[in-house]
C-alpha cells in the first residue's frame, strides 16, 4: 500500500535494512531513499537482539549491488542509478513526528526510554521551540539514529526536524536571538540554555560534515556560526533540520526530468536564498561565469547535502562546483541548474563565498 513518505522518514525493509527517505515525491512502485543501517553480527548498535552498523555512500551501493540488487534501479527522472525501496519490500515507515510524540508521551509519564539523559535534552529542545518560537509539538520530529531506535549509548548528536519552512525560519530566529542565553519557561518550570557549538565539538562536527578540503576548519566554523542551524544543549550537539509540511509538497513523480550534462565550476551572484534550508537547498543565481567544465546558462544552484544548506545569502558573490543538470518540466521552458552534493560526502562539490570570510 502506497503512503505519503517525506524527506527524513525512515523505512524498515522486509530484508532487515533501514533506509532514509531522500524525497518528497516518489514513483508508483518504490520510495526513493538511501541505505543507512544494515544487519551485522559485529555491528556497534543493537535493537531487538539484532546488531546493526551504519554504512556510507560507496559501501551502500556496493552492498546492495552484491546482496539486494532489486533496491537499485536506473531512474528515468534523474537519468542515474538510484536507490529505492520497492513497495513490496516495505515492512514499515517510521515517521520523525510520530517518534518524537511517542518519546515525549513515554518520557513525561515516567515510562522507560533508551538513553533517558539524551531524551531529556531532546524534550528541552522541543519545549524551547514550542514556547519560545511558537511551534506546535506536532510540527517537530526526531530523525537520525534515534528515529529507528538504533542510537548508541554515547549519542553524539540529535537530528531535530522542524516541519514547515516558515516554522523552520521561526526556529532559526529564536535560536539566534537566545543562543548562549538561559531562558525560563514558566509553563513547564524549566531553565533551558541552547548554546552554539563549543570549542570541544568543532573538530567532531567538521570531520562529520567535511570529507575533503573544500572548506577549511576556520571557514566551516564561520559559516556554521552564521547559519545558526546547529548548536549544543548540555554538551550534546543538535541540528535544526527543515522538512516541508504536507501542504507544501507539490508535483508528481515524473512531471520533471533531469538530464546530467557534466561537471562545472562557476562564479555567480545569489539572487534569492529563500529555499536555502529546504531539501534540496535552493539558490537562484545570476551573472554566471563558467570557470571550468560544461558551458550552460545556469539559473540555480541546489544542494542535496546538509553541509551547504543556508550557506550563503541574498546578494553574495559565490563560487560553486557540482554536476550540471538540464531540468525538463512539461509545459514549462527547460533550464539548467548546478547540483552540489550528488553523494552524501559531496567530494569536490561545494558552494561558498568567492572571497573567504575573514
Amino acid at each position: 500500500m502506497f503512503m505519503q513518505v517525506r524527506t527524513r522518514d525512515f523505512i524498515y525493509t522486509t530484508d532487515g535494512m533501514y533506509f532514509a527517505s531522500t524525497n518528497y515525491i516518489h514513483p508508483e512502485d518504490r520510495y526513493i531513499s538511501f541505505l543507512r543501517y544494515i544487519p551485522d553480527e559485529n555491528g556497534d548498535r543493537e535493537k531487538d537482539g539484532i546488531k546493526y552498523r551504519k554504512v556510507g555512500s560507496e559501501e551502500a551501493y556496493s552492498y546492495l549491488r552484491e546482496n539486494y540488487p532489486d533496491y537499485l534501479y536506473f531512474c528515468d527522472v534523474t537519468n542515474v542509478e538510484m536507490m529505492g525501496v520497492p513497495l513490496d519490500k516495505v515492512e514499515r515507515v517510521i515517521k520523525p513526528e510520530n517518534r518524537l510524540l511517542g518519546l515525549k508521551k513515554t518520557f513525561e509519564s515516567g515510562g522507560e526510554v533508551k538513553n533517558p539523559e539524551i531524551i531529556s535534552k531532546l524534550m528541552d529542545v522541543c519545549d524551547f521551540f514550542h514556547y519560545i518560537a511558537g511551534i506546535d509539538y506536532e510540527d517537530m520530529g526526531i530523525s537520525g539514529s534515534i528515529l529507528p531506535g538504533l542510537q548508541k549509548d554515547d549519542v553524539s548528536d540529535l537530528d531535530y526536524v522542524i516541519y514547515g519552512l516558515d516554522n523552520h525560519r521561526k526556529a532559526i530566529e529564536a535560536f539566534k536571538k537566545h543562543r548562549n542565553e538561559e531562558v525560563y519557561i514558566e509553563e513547564v518550570d524549566k531553565h533551558i540554555t541552547l548554546n552554539g557549538i563549543t570549542d570541544d565539538y568543532w573538530d567532531f562536527v567538521y570531520n562529520k560534515r567535511m570529507s575533503d578540503s573544500s572548506l577549511t576548519p576556520e571557514e566551516f566554523k564561520w559559516y556554521e556560526n552564521r547559519k545558526a542551524n546547529r548548536g549544543t544543549i548540555d554538551g550534546t550537539l543538535f541540528d535544526i533540520l527543515a522538512t516541508k509540511g504536507y501542504e507544501e509538497i507539490e508535483g508528481t513523480w515524473g512531471d520533471t526530468v533531469y538530464e546530467p550534462q557534466g561537471i562545472a565550476k562557476i562564479e555567480c551572484d545569489i539572487v534569492s536564498a529563500l529555499g536555502a534550508f529546504d531539501n534540496p537547498s535552493l539558490y537562484t543565481i545570476e551573472n554566471v561565469e563558467i570557470l571550468e567544465g560544461v558551458e550552460k546558462d545556469l539559473k540555480e544552484v541546489v544542494s542535496f547535502t546538509h553541509t551547504y544548506a543556508g550557506e550563503v545569502v541574498d546578494g553574495e558573490h559565490v563560487i560553486a562546483k557540482g554536476k550540471v543538470e538540464k531540468v525538463i518540466t512539461e509545459g514549462k521552458e527547460d533550464y539548467f541548474r548546478l547540483v552540489v552534493g550528488t553523494t552524501r560526502e559531496a567530494i569536490d562539490e561545494y558552494l561558498k563565498l568567492k572571497i573567504p570570510p575573514a
